[in-house]
């Protein structure tokens, strides 16, 4: 059985890139707006490939993940169950201790704004050292 290492920067972004187009349905649309979003939010944010084939975004430790299934295009934050969600993003994943979840299903749309904003206050939970300040 072949090991498979994670790929960060240009490779993974390739392979990110691969997979959406292999998707080649609303999944691949979603996960690839998604995507630009985060980019958008953040453009120093680090583009990996983990964990047998599994999109990653992070900037000074893991913001989230961009996984596809039949039905559903699900973004876990590692640390979703420490971040405001005042846009109500957060649908899935809501009894865990640390992480949070966004399921996006065909024909629905993200709120960008309040996505980006999430995704700004997960780089700004990593960069204070995971830990929530008092305001938030």
């Amino acid at each position: 059985m072949k090991s498979q290492t994670p790929a960060t920067g240009q490779a993974a972004s390739q392979l990110i890139s691969d997979k959406i187009a292999e998707l080649g349905d609303w999944r691949g649309d979603s996960l690839a707006r998604v995507r630009a979003l985060i980019k958008a939010a953040d453009p120093d944010v680090v583009e990996e490939w983990k964990w047998m084939g599994t999109p990653t975004w992070s900037h000074d430790g893991g913001i989230c993940t961009g996984e596809s299934y039949k039905t559903v295009v699900k973004l876990t934050f590692f640390k979703g169950a420490s971040l405001e969600d005042p846009g109500k993003l957060f649908n899935a994943s809501l009894d865990g201790k640390v992480r949070r979840a966004i399921d996006i299903h065909e024909g629905e749309k993200i709120d960008a704004a309040a996505f980006r904003a999430l995704i700004r206050a997960a780089v700004a939970l990593n960069t204070s050292g995971g830990k929530r300040s008092a305001k938030g």
